[in-house]
């Protein structure tokens, strides 16, 4: 048995959500001498460049949490043509959705409509159109911008696991991204519907958004959806939610994105060009 294959079977029984809040406590601790242990050690461990970083003092930071998820300098990330990648991090997968089914990694796909919490009609709306998953990794950018312009419509809580989602699990867990803890954002463009789902993590201690602030955790339960009376409008490359810890974001367009000589597993950075879509 390979190191990721057991990697990926000895999460199954883990506590996935008590792991990630009380990780997620030592994150939020404001005690100095405890916080800047623990960013100057993730600063060593991951080569961490705080020269791009709008604070670059690691002390400034009130908890591990703000250093984690920190603002970049203004022109740290130049904003490229067509749809640009979301954030910083690894594009892991991307391509036409096919009978409703998007590529996980090699010899594994999951359900559209499994990923967006159930909603038939939701997946429908990118049946022939096309998708693309950026891993960030935990030495990356966490904030997630938007990669086209587009108005809120729709946001939507799935509950789930916290598997972790790197490429050894990806690899070995069926359906990941559809058990885990998710956040799905409906957006209209000018491509048509756009979908971008935070997927959480293992260690994940919350997701948020720009709108509606911190989202998870919640207590499991149900989908929750909520709508937007009052039109939530981001530009492209404007930050529209953050991870505190890794994960994954997922995009999905009506339309087919048409990739520029990128390949899966390739490096990306916020703001970068990803591809074309038609009007």
């Amino acid at each position: 048995m390979s190191l990721a294959r057991l990697f990926a079977l000895i999460q199954y029984p883990l506590p996935h959500h008590l792991l990630s809040r009380l990780l997620g406590r030592l994150a939020d601790c404001q005690q100095p001498w405890l916080k800047n242990a623990l960013i100057q050690a993730f600063i060593r461990r991951f080569e961490v460049d705080m020269d791009e970083a709008a604070e670059p003092d690691p002390t400034a930071y009130a908890t591990f949490n703000d250093f984690f998820t920190r603002a970049l300098e203004d022109d740290a990330r130049p904003i490229g043509e067509g749809v640009v990648s979301p954030a910083d991090g690894t594009l892991s997968q991307f391509g036409p959705i096919e009978a409703g089914q998007l590529i996980q990694a090699k010899g594994h796909r999951f359900s559209a409509m499994e990923l967006l919490g159930g909603d038939g009609e939701a997946a429908r709306r990118y049946l022939g159109g096309s998708f693309a998953t950026v891993y960030l990794s935990p030495s990356d950018y966490h904030r997630v911008h938007m990669p086209v312009g587009g108005t809120l419509t729709e946001m939507v809580y799935v509950p789930g696991r916290l598997f972790s989602v790197n490429a050894a699990t990806t690899h070995h867990v069926p359906n990941l991204f559809a058990r885990n803890e998710r956040l799905v954002c409906h957006f209209d463009t000018e491509h048509g519907p756009m979908v971008m789902v935070l997927v959480g993590a293992m260690i994940v201690a919350a997701i948020e958004t720009v709108w509606a602030g911190q989202i998870t955790p919640l207590p499991r339960g149900d989908v929750q959806r909520i709508h937007f009376g009052t039109p939530v409008r981001l530009e492209k490359g404007e930050e529209m939610g953050r991870f505190k810890l890794g994960s994954t974001v997922v995009m999905g367009f009506a339309e087919k994105l048409d990739v520029d000589g990128l390949a899966p597993e390739q490096t990306v950075r916020m703001g970068q060009s990803l591809g074309q879509l038609p009007h």
